[in-house]
């Protein structure tokens, strides 16, 4: 495979300060990781988005979360036709071979995803309508989404948007059978956030109050 290259030089350099100073600092605990295998205690579902870093948000080490991410921090409804489902096979291995106490949908502040799900159900983004097009496929998902915000003022369609986002994939957890039964049963509990880039604010969604309240 002529065309894969090697990592780019700073990318080395910063592999080898982490092994020098954090791995070398803390060998016994990474070796414990490898030797035990991964216990955590909650999934986070998130964004691709580089500005999304969930490890930093909640000061957490490796081994503490099973972390999925994908564009927008979507959940797909449960549908089993065949087909490769990347995001649904993260849900079933965690609650299923992990038993994860908690799953966290994680929605943040200016996400290129959401936005290009707006334009798209706008008739904005005739790219993304294009059965060609993986992100316009994708953000399918968040059609029902965009009809509960479209009345609203343009200026907070997006915002309120990015945290149906969240809503939408709380709803699709529930359609997969394992996961209702873990939630009914008490196993498993579901946790819906939002997090705002700039100031470093979170939501979380209340169920009684049906709205995101600050943390």
């Amino acid at each position: 495979m002529q065309y894969v290259k090697n990592l780019p030089t700073y990318m080395v350099q910063r592999y080898h300060g982490w092994k020098a100073t954090t791995y070398t600092e803390n060998k016994a605990w990474y070796r414990r990781l490898a030797d035990e295998g991964q216990r955590p205690r909650a999934m986070i579902i998130s964004c691709c988005d580089s500005r999304v870093h969930v490890t930093s948000i909640f000061g957490a080490d490796e081994g503490e979360f099973f972390i999925h991410r994908n564009i927008a921090n979507l959940v797909p409804p449960f549908t089993q036709d065949g087909d490769h489902h990347g995001t649904s096979a993260a849900i079933e291995y965690a609650v299923t071979a992990l038993k994860v106490a908690h799953v966290v949908v994680l929605g943040h502040s200016n996400c290129g995803g959401i936005k290009g799900c707006h334009d798209m159900c706008a008739g904005l983004a005739p790219e993304l309508e294009d059965k060609s097009s993986f992100v316009g496929r994708w953000m399918d998902i968040m059609r029902p989404g965009y009809d509960r915000v479209s009345s609203l003022p343009e200026e907070d369609r997006t915002r309120a948007l990015e945290k149906e986002a969240v809503l939408v994939s709380l709803e699709n957890l529930m359609t997969f059978p394992f996961v209702q039964e873990a939630v009914e049963s008490g196993r498993l509990s579901l946790h819906g956030l939002w997090n705002d880039i700039g100031d470093g604010s979170l939501q979380q969604y209340e169920a009684e109050s049906r709205s995101f309240v600050a943390i």
